[in-house]
């Protein structure tokens, strides 16, 4: 059986200026979610008594990944700055010109596999251990991440080309 090295999860960033984030630990557990958006209609009712339901559209899929632990005890370092890249892809800007931006877009992959293209919506996050100087050298995060398109629009890019062409005749 040959030996393979040990390939660690990320969130590989798909915009300029915006670095990737590796997992310090695999992950043990992926939960992925998805629905349909349903409209109801409180007057129109079945012959059983049920609203009438229209189908709407795919809500996006969700993926949720719990319990990533992170642990600076040897190197004596705050775990923080591990936290931190996460905090960012949330935190991506409060004020200025950043404030109309969207947040940033990642792909999580492992391995060969790429699950999901995102942003994450949901970070929470448990400093669990602690030099005696108070420094945190352990932590836990939970993290939910939700698909996007890659044909998303971005604000300020304009009418597509082709509509313009279109009109010009």
């Amino acid at each position: 059986m040959p030996t393979s090295s040990l390939v660690k999860a990320k969130l590989i960033a798909c915009d300029k200026g915006v670095e990737d984030i590796e997992f310090m630990y695999n992950p043990t557990q992926l939960d992925f979610g998805q629905s349909i958006s349903l409209n109801k209609n409180p007057g129109a009712r079945t012959g059983r008594g049920l609203p009438k339901v229209t189908f709407a559209y795919p809500e996006p899929c969700t993926l949720n990944i719990r319990d990533i632990f992170f642990d600076t005890y040897e190197d004596g370092t705050s775990v923080l700055t591990y936290i931190s890249k996460f905090q960012k892809a949330v935190d991506f800007a409060q004020a200025g010109e950043g404030k109309e931006k969207r947040p940033p877009i990642y792909i999580f992959t492992w391995g060969e596999q790429q699950y999901i293209r995102c942003f994450v919506t949901s970070i929470i996050y448990s400093l669990m251990m602690f030099l005696p100087d108070g420094t945190p050298v352990r932590a836990k995060l939970d993290l939910t991440l939700e698909e996007v398109d890659e044909s998303t629009s971005q604000p300020g890019m304009g009418t597509p080309a082709n509509v313009n062409r279109t009109r010009q005749r």
